[in-house]
């Protein structure tokens, strides 16, 4: 290790601290001591973990309670095809991404993230190239979505002018779904088309999203704002050396602290659930109550508007209790109740291997955005949520991520180049990486981190400057998560 490194080393040593996140300058120092070995050392990703997956499960107190019926009713629904019409199941569209949540949030099982069957053959292609073939005539495949590719949403950054140039004086920031209900069976006479995202790829004004997993949601949930706040204002001084500064994105209405999606925008799974039914499937409920036109269109035509509203409600007579609940309702209970995943003792690597680069996960800086634990408040859901750790990997605050990830869409509090601290749990199970999808690859996705304004910056500065070997060992952490 260069003097110069070590000097850097030992000052982030003197503000972080070795219990706050982990520091282990000896473990590095002992590492790098060997370095000259690693001259032709690759580095590389190990890739998805194989082995065993316990994700999807319900929270441990959950079993043998009344909370297991709506767990289990809620990833009943969470499965549910919608239909347009005449099903079981109504409400689909008439603009929408896919027909169930499952379809999207199902890496590596139920409340994931996106599958690829490039990876898991059994899985099937991206689901949202299954929807599209019901009407392929209306709905052609946009360009992004490909069959080995990731489910994704899209984005539009700025309204057009008339003559269809880009209006960078009107943003837009509304999701443009993929598919219309136009040519389907069960939509009647709706005649509606497809954005013309061609057009807008050409002018630079699409983005996208892929879905986040909901693992260990309900732990999020009930992390109490004090401690997010406490959270932030801890090791300052270590913050400010590197250059970082996150802040809370905060509900419009009562000012808490939001925390879900990619700029933590929603406040609630409740909400969360609500607003993705609405807008990603068309469905209307008791919390987004009316049918979504895109974004740029004055209103739908009244022949596409196939149903009463809202389409998803409670249900007043039902005998059940737990049928009583709403789809949106059901969702978020399912959620509420979804265990995070458990991580590899091992990972890809030797035991070694992961517990040093879970040091230099600390070492370097990466803690100080992604959180190792967080603590819950008081609940009284179930007692696996009441004062609880949750070992998320982040601080649930939005931080600027630079040129090269900013995406242009503001939402509440978050700006175009802010993100929330993605959290890593369940990483090593995730395929699709950062916000869009755009990197299958652990080591390009951390290069990805550093740009122009990034906050990540000297993070991946001291990435670069620790030896092959301990960038391995902090790979293979990751993938044990």
């Amino acid at each position: 290790m260069s003097l110069q490194f070590e000097s850097r080393i030992t000052r982030i040593q003197k503000f972080l601290g070795r219990k706050k996140v982990g520091l282990s300058i000896g473990a590095l120092l002992i590492l790098s001591s060997a370095s000259v070995m690693f001259a032709q050392f690759v580095v590389k990703d190990p890739g998805v973990r194989a082995g065993s997956v316990d994700s999807g499960l319900a929270l441990p107190s959950v079993a043998g309670t009344g909370e297991a019926d709506y767990f289990t009713d809620g990833k009943s629904r969470f499965q549910e095809v919608e239909s347009v019409t005449g099903g079981t199941h109504n409400g689909l569209g008439p603009r929408f991404n896919s027909n169930s949540c499952s379809s999207c949030h199902a890496q590596p099982t139920i409340g994931g993230s996106s599958p690829s069957s490039t990876v898991y053959p059994f899985v099937g292609p991206n689901p949202e190239t299954l929807v599209t073939s019901q009407n392929p005539i209306q709905n052609p495949f946009p360009s992004f979505i490909t069959i080995d590719g990731p489910a994704r949403e899209a984005r539009f950054k700025f309204f057009l002018n008339r003559d269809g140039s880009v209006n960078t004086n009107n943003p837009d920031g509304g999701v443009h779904d993929l598919f219309v209900i136009s040519g389907r069976p069960d939509a009647g006479s709706c005649s509606i088309r497809q954005p013309d995202f061609n057009h807008n790829l050409r002018l630079n004004n699409v983005i996208f999203r892929i879905p986040t997993p909901v693992f260990g949601a309900g732990l999020m949930e009930n992390i109490s704002d004090e401690n997010i706040l406490a959270n932030m204002n801890a090791n300052e001084r270590a913050k400010s050396f590197m250059g970082i500064s996150g802040h809370p994105n905060r509900n419009g209405n009562d000012g808490t602290i939001s925390r879900f999606g990619w700029k933590a925008q929603n406040k609630s799974l409740e909400i969360f659930s609500g607003e993705a039914y609405n807008v990603e499937m068309g469905v209307t409920n008791e919390l987004f109550m009316n049918e979504r036109a895109s974004p740029d269109e004055i209103g739908l035509p009244p022949n596409c508007k196939l149903n009463p509203t809202p389409e998803d409600l409670t249900n007043v007579g039902a005998i059940q209790t737990v049928d009583v609940s709403s789809d949106a309702v059901g969702f978020s209970m399912f959620m509420r109740l979804l265990a995070p995943p458990t991580p590899s003792t091992t990972g890809p690597g030797s035991a070694t291997s992961v517990a040093n680069g879970s040091q230099v996960f600390g070492a370097i800086g990466c803690a100080l955005c992604h959180t190792p634990t967080l603590q819950t408040g008081t609940s009284s859901i179930t007692p696996s949520l009441n004062m609880a750790n949750a070992n998320l990997y982040s601080d649930l605050l939005v931080h600027n991520m630079g040129s090269n990830l900013a995406d242009g869409v503001s939402q509440g509090g978050a700006s175009g180049d802010e993100f929330r601290t993605a959290p890593l749990w369940g990483l090593g199970q995730r395929i699709f990486l950062l916000h869009d999808g755009r990197s299958t690859d652990l080591v390009d996705a951390i290069h990805q981190h550093a740009s122009r304004g990034s906050e990540a910056n000297n993070v991946i500065r001291n990435f670069h400057q620790i030896s092959p070997q301990q960038q391995q060992d902090l790979l293979n952490f990751l993938r044990s998560l």
